[in-house]
C-alpha cells in the first residue's frame, strides 16, 4: 500500500508536468504551422513572380532540339529530294528540247533553200513546154503526114515483093538476088514500122508537154508536201519554245524555292555535318534578338546566369510552339545558336542580348 505523502507528491508533478507538455504541444503546433504557412506563402509568391516574371519579361527564349528523324524534318527532306529530281528532270527535257528545235531549224533551212529551187525548176519546166510543145505538135502533124506517105510507098512494097516471087519462078532472076531485094524491102517495112513508133511516143511528147500530166502532178505533190512538212515544223518548233520557255520558268521557281529552303532550319538540319542548336523566340520578344546577340543560360531559369554562346542566324519562317511556363500556344520563330556549351541546348529557358535579373 502507497503511503500517502508518496502519493501526495506524485499527483503534485503530474499537475505541474501536464500544463508544461500541453502548452509545448501547442507551442509546437502554432511553429509548425506558422512555418508550413511561411513556406506555402513563399511558394506562392516564388509561383506568382515567376509567372510575373515570364509574363513581363521579353528577352527569353525555349531551346528547341530538331533532328533529321522528325516529322517535319522527313516531310522537309521528301520535299527537298522531290524538288532537286524535278529540277533534274527539267533540265533534262529542257536540254533535250533545245537540241530538238535546233535540229529542226537545221531541216527548215534545209527545206527553205529548197522550196525556190523547186519552184524556179517548175517555172523553168513550164516555160520550156510552153515554148516546145507547139513545136512538138507540128512535128508530130508532120510525121503523121509522112507516115501517110510512107504507108503508101508500103503498098507499092508490096506489090514489088509480089513481082520479085513471080521472076524467081520463072528463073528472070537468082535467088541471090532475090534475097537482096527482099532484105531491101524488109528494111523499108522496118523503118515504117519504127516511123510508126516514133509517131506514137511523140504523141505522148506532146500529151505531156500541153498537158498537165501525171509526172508533172507529181512535181506538184512533193511542192506541196515541201510547204506542209515546213509549216508542220513552223509548229513543232513553236510548241517545243514554248514549252521550253514553261519548263525554264518553271526551273527558276524550283531554284528558287531550294534557294529559300536552304534559308530554313530544316535545311541545316539534314544537311548539316556536325550538331546544329536552335531556339524558339515569340513574336513578342524579337526585339531582343539580332545575329550576334549573347545568349544566357540560368539556374532556377532565371538567377545566377552566365553566357552559353551567341545568336547565329536568325529565321523568318513562323513557328507554333508551346509557352515553356505557362504551357499555352504561341506563335514565333526559330533562330539558330553557336553553343559553347552544348548542355545548355537542354535547358527549359535561354535569355538574350542580357542577363534577365542583372546576376
Amino acid at each position: 500500500m502507497t503511503p500517502p505523502i508518496v502519493k501526495k507528491l506524485a499527483d503534485t508533478k503530474a499537475s505541474v508536468i501536464q500544463p508544461i507538455l500541453y502548452k509545448s504541444v501547442v507551442t509546437i503546433y502554432r511553429v509548425f504551422a506558422i512555418l508550413t504557412l511561411y513556406v506555402v506563402l513563399a511558394g506562392v509568391l516564388a509561383y506568382g513572380f515567376v509567372m510575373g516574371f515570364y509574363a513581363l519579361n521579353t528577352s527569353w527564349a525555349a531551346p528547341v532540339i530538331l533532328s533529321p528523324s522528325d516529322d517535319k524534318s522527313l516531310d522537309f527532306t521528301e520535299k527537298l529530294v522531290t524538288s532537286r529530281q524535278t529540277l533534274e528532270d527539267l533540265n533534262v527535257d529542257k536540254k533535250r528540247l533545245e537540241g530538238s528545235v535546233d535540229e529542226m531549224n537545221r531541216h527548215r533551212a534545209a527545206l527553205l533553200a529548197l522550196e525556190p529551187e523547186l519552184k524556179a525548176a517548175i517555172i523553168r519546166e513550164k516555160k520550156h513546154n510552153q515554148s516546145s510543145g507547139p513545136q512538138l505538135l507540128e512535128l508530130d502533124k508532120q510525121k503523121r503526114a509522112d507516115n501517110l506517105k510512107t504507108q503508101a510507098v508500103m503498098e507499092q512494097v508490096r506489090e514489088v515483093e509480089a513481082t520479085i516471087d513471080k521472076d524467081l519462078a520463072v528463073g528472070l532472076i537468082t535467088k541471090g538476088d532475090a534475097a537482096t531485094q527482099r532484105a531491101a524491102l524488109n528494111q523499108a517495112q522496118s523503118s515504117y514500122t519504127d516511123s510508126k513508133i516514133n509517131e506514137v511516143l511523140l504523141t505522148d511528147s506532146v500529151l505531156e508537154k500541153n498537158t498537165t500530166d501525171t509526172k508533172s502532178l507529181d512535181v506538184l505533190d512533193k511542192q506541196a508536201e515541201l510547204i506542209s512538212e515546213i509549216a508542220q515544223l513552223d509548229i513543232a518548233i513553236a510548241v517545243a519554245q514554248k514549252q521550253i520557255h514553261e519548263e525554264a520558268q518553271q526551273i527558276d521557281r524550283l531554284k528558287q524555292a531550294l534557294t529559300t529552303a536552304k534559308l530554313t532550319p530544316y535545311y541545316l538540319i539534314v544537311s548539316a555535318v556536325g550538331n546544329a542548336y536552335f531556339a524558339f523566340v515569340p513574336y513578342d520578344n524579337q526585339g531582343h534578338v539580332s545575329t550576334g546577340a549573347a545568349v544566357y543560360d540560368c539556374y532556377l531559369n532565371m538567377v545566377v546566369c552566365k553566357k552559353v554562346g551567341t545568336v547565329k542566324q536568325i529565321f523568318s519562317g513562323e513557328e507554333h510552339a508551346t509557352h515553356p511556363i505557362f504551357r499555352t500556344d504561341i506563335r514565333g520563330f526559330l533562330v539558330q545558336l553557336q553553343l559553347d556549351h552544348p548542355e545548355s541546348a537542354k535547358s527549359k529557358t535561354v535569355f538574350l542580348s542580357r542577363k534577365p535579373l542583372f546576376f
